[in-house]
């Protein structure tokens, strides 16, 4: 889908590709972090941001029509108009972000990953509240270590990965504790464990797709399942259609495909998942 040309910098390369999202017309906007820029993958590649330092995640703001982005090296969240304009706006600055999502009423979500902690942000304030974590680094149900990507489920509940516990929690509205819903036991490659996931979406029934990022392969994970099933990447890492190495963003689009970037693949992967309707 993009990428796939060899490690570079080029129109048609990426240079370790992370968080990406889909438009509903399936134009694909990825974080391409070390060429410090977002790509924008339609029917023409096109660089849609520069001036960045390692951005680490992108999301779209419909009703403003830009781009929402984590300049992570830079430590802010910017807003970038799709319109053209090459002055971003500065969103939220002094935060170590990682991993972004927008709820239907405008709440922006962002994970800090030195801080261990999700906060949520009402767009045009600058101070934000704790959701998920905040109580320092640590694996119980209270805590998160180095969290990364998230998602929204149907139910409002946010799912963070939760990379170096290796587990994917689940933090319904006003919880003061998460629940374990994937892995949870330790670094791992049987059906039971994660390595470091990263990417994460979930469908309406609430099946968790995970970037099982230190595995190269992505994970489904029903709800209340004891263990997982290999979607893409039974075949170890490598560089063939069937294989990922170091997957780590996902994002689905509404006709059910599944896409995936690859770091040490400099790459979008598109897989074909049967789900009709995807948050």
């Amino acid at each position: 889908m993009a990428g796939g040309n060899g490690k570079g910098a080029g129109i048609n390369q990426l240079n370790r590709p992370l968080g990406l999202c889909v438009d509903d017309d399936q134009t694909i906007y990825i974080a391409d972090y070390w060429n410090h820029r977002i790509i924008q993958r339609s029917t023409n590649n096109q660089i849609h941001a520069q001036q960045l330092n390692c951005p680490t995640d992108v999301i779209i703001d419909k009703e403003n029509n830009s781009l929402i982005i984590c300049d992570s090296k830079n430590r802010r969240v910017i807003r970038w108009n799709r319109q053209g304009d090459r002055n971003p706006e500065t969103i939220i600055s002094d935060i170590d972000c990682f991993g972004l999502k927008m709820d239907n009423n405008g709440f922006l979500y962002i994970t800090d990953c030195k801080k261990h902690q999700v906060r949520r942000y009402r767009i045009g304030e600058s101070d934000g509240i704790v959701i998920a974590g905040g109580n320092r680094g640590g694996n119980s149900a209270d805590q998160l270590y180095m969290p990364q990507y998230i998602c929204m489920g149907l139910d409002h509940a946010l799912y963070v990965s939760d990379s170096n516990n290796h587990r994917v929690m689940k933090w319904t509205e006003g919880a003061k504790r998460g629940i374990v819903v994937a892995g949870g036991h330790g670094s791992g490659s049987t059906l039971t464990q994660l390595s470091y996931p990263r990417g994460v979406v979930v469908d309406p029934s609430g099946t968790v797709y995970i970037a099982d990022s230190g595995n190269n392969r992505i994970i489904r994970w029903p709800q209340e399942a004891t263990q997982g099933s290999v979607v893409v990447g039974e075949h170890g890492p490598g560089a063939q259609s069937n294989q990922l190495d170091q997957p780590s963003g996902l994002s689905f689009d509404h006709e059910g495909n599944l896409y995936v970037t690859e770091e040490n693949n400099h790459r979008v992967q598109k897989f074909y998942i049967d789900i009709r309707s995807i948050r």
